[in-house]
């Protein structure tokens, strides 16, 4: 009979790669970056779906419905975390022995690292009605590093997520005073992650697990935009839930004893998850030629991360218990000058992690996200804008249960008992718009 101890560690692999899926990259809730904008930055995307040309075009397709001109956008932020992930009691359950300290650093200092995110886009005007465009973005992105003497070792210690999204769209504006736009989302993800397993005897030293893993897929995106006087611009827009696939391998090293023909690699894995649907409301009030307050409300359908479905040699479905969540943001553009522009805002992000089912690999939090942000034109046709945000973090619970070896005689529980405490981020950016 087949060892059924290699397909469990792959399942133990398959979790952390759900947990993965579900992972926040320190200031967007979940796995989602808000940053495909500066000029969205500087205000704490507090009016999107409502603003028009290229800059929006990643919020809602219709902003470059009825556009006087051809829009350009491109920018990129820097992204500075940090954070401790602390243990507080977390103990590990070896088969025959007693529940013991689960031991390795018990404070995992900044382990959410640095990042660079570029964002880009256009809006070509085809005639007064008609509009197509392209953006480019990196809507999820993510990597972690905890040493390998970390408590928190069993269940992450390298990660690294990468995403690129294609979204080409169509734009129609029947009047001036309506727009609509379709696009489609093409979207390539890569991950790779890995983890420490526990050896039978607390003596030995650790294995290590990595799964790797990539795939293309595919949603759409839907919107309006109502602009019924001068003074108010209304944005209405959807994004779908894109069902990711994703193929890839487990490596298996460093187990010794009754696990040592565990080690190897197992290929052709595929898990198969879901990414959240976001329905987004967002208004604009030009108060008076220099002030324009803003507004918007994200629903974001988390609900449909509900589990991680593995193939073979797998053939198991494992439950993430996500929720709804809400996002909502408030803020305001005001023209020193015909040419000068400052804004800033703020935005409430809520987490869509529940209590009892948060890991290291995800220290998800709830936030709220500080922004300020400049514009300036230096032509006619061309503007350059800039932001800073900072984010605060409320402290959260690690406190997700797991298991190696899941199912077998050798099952070896974490009982995880951690908190994410002080996490805060910095955010730059800088980026430029032309109308041509």
């Amino acid at each position: 009979m087949a060892n059924p101890i290699p397909c469990r560690i792959a399942l133990a692999v398959a979790t952390s790669a759900a947990a993965l899926a579900s992972a926040g990259a320190a200031h967007a809730s979940a796995f989602y970056l808000q940053e495909q904008s500066i000029r969205a930055s500087g205000r704490a995307y507090s009016g999107e779906a409502a603003d028009q040309g290229a800059a929006s075009l990643w919020w809602n397709p219709a902003a470059i419905a009825g556009n006087a001109t051809s829009t350009l956008y491109g920018g990129a932020s820097a992204i500075l975390p940090k954070g401790n992930v602390n243990n507080v009691g977390t103990l590990i359950v070896r088969p025959a022995q007693a529940p013991a300290p689960v031991g390795g650093d018990q404070v995992s200092v900044n382990p959410l690292k640095k990042g660079f995110l570029p964002s880009g886009a256009v809006g070509w005007k085809l005639d007064d009605q008609w509009a197509i465009g392209l953006a480019i973005t990196a809507p999820f992105s993510f990597m972690t590093n905890y040493k390998g003497s970390s408590w928190a070792r069993y269940t992450a210690d390298k990660t690294r997520l990468t995403t690129f999204d294609i979204q080409p769209s169509i734009a129609f504006a029947p009047s001036p005073l309506f727009g609509i736009g379709v696009a489609l989302n093409f979207q390539h993800s890569k991950a790779s992650l890995s983890n420490s397993l526990p050896n039978l005897s607390p003596l030995l030293p650790d294995g290590h697990q990595t799964l790797r893993g990539k795939g293309w897929d595919m949603g759409y995106s839907i919107g309006v935009q109502i602009h019924p006087s001068k003074m108010l611009d209304f944005g209405l827009a959807y994004k779908s839930t894109i069902k990711h696939s994703l193929d890839g391998s487990v490596t298996t090293a460093g187990l010794l004893g009754p696990l040592a023909g565990s080690n190897g690699t197992i290929n052709g894995i595929k898990a198969r998850f879901r990414t959240p649907w976001q329905a987004i409301a967002s208004a604009r009030v030009h108060v008076n030629d220099s002030l324009t307050l803003n507004g918007q409300v994200v629903r974001a359908g988390w609900k449909k991360f509900d589990a991680i479905r593995l193939g073979a040699p797998i053939s198991a479905a494992l439950p993430q218990n996500y929720k709804n969540s809400w996002s909502i943001a408030a803020g305001a553009d005001y023209a020193v000058t015909p040419q000068w522009t400052v804004r800033g805002g703020i935005q409430w992000d809520q987490t869509p992690t529940r209590n009892g089912f948060r890991d290291a690999r995800v220290p998800d939090a709830s936030r709220i996200n500080f922004a300020l942000g400049t514009s300036y034109a230096i032509t006619e046709g061309i503007t350059i804008d800039a932001a800073a945000n900072y984010v605060d973090f409320k402290n959260s619970t690690i406190d997700r249960v797991t298991a190696a070896y899941a199912g077998t005689p050798v099952q070896t529980p974490i009982l995880t008992n951690g908190k994410l405490a002080g996490a805060r981020a910095l955010i730059f950016g800088v980026g430029g718009r032309m109308s041509f």
